[in-house]
């Protein structure tokens, strides 16, 4: 996420300069989707830190909200590589096309990676047991 949050705002200063200077109605709109998705990755950040320093003391009612709140903040940031796919398909659409097969890949390997995992519960252990 702080990848992300760092390209978005270095898109931004540098995008929103040369739009400035020369407007275009795609750099706009990809931008205005990459401003949209800031406040949400700082609130991201925001949550996570308090959780780090306060979950010892919380309810699980509410380190559940907060985790609502986080994903929902997580989904929100990806949303912004849309905006970004969307200025590199208008450099190129060879370009564009390769960000966004790569972008969804990413997304859906990192999604399954940091998924909740369950304890197993069919009775297996996982370690060896001795024979007798």
């Amino acid at each position: 996420m702080a990848a992300l949050l760092g390209t978005n705002t270095a898109l931004m200063l540098f995008q929103g300069i040369e739009q400035a200077r020369t407007p275009n109605a795609v750099r706009e709109v990809a931008l205005a989707i990459i401003a949209a998705a800031l406040p949400f990755q700082a609130i991201y950040f925001l949550i996570y830190t308090f959780l780090l320093e306060h979950e010892a003391q919380l309810p699980p009612e509410r380190i559940h909200k907060l985790g609502l709140a986080s994903a929902l903040c997580q989904v929100v940031s990806y949303g912004s590589l849309v905006g970004v796919a969307m200025m590199w398909y208008h450099l190129s659409p060879w370009v564009g096309f390769s960000f966004i097969v790569s972008s969804i890949l990413a997304i859906f390997l990192i999604r399954n990676v940091m998924a909740p995992v369950e304890p197993k519960t069919d009775g297996v252990s996982d370690t060896v047991q001795p024979s007798p």
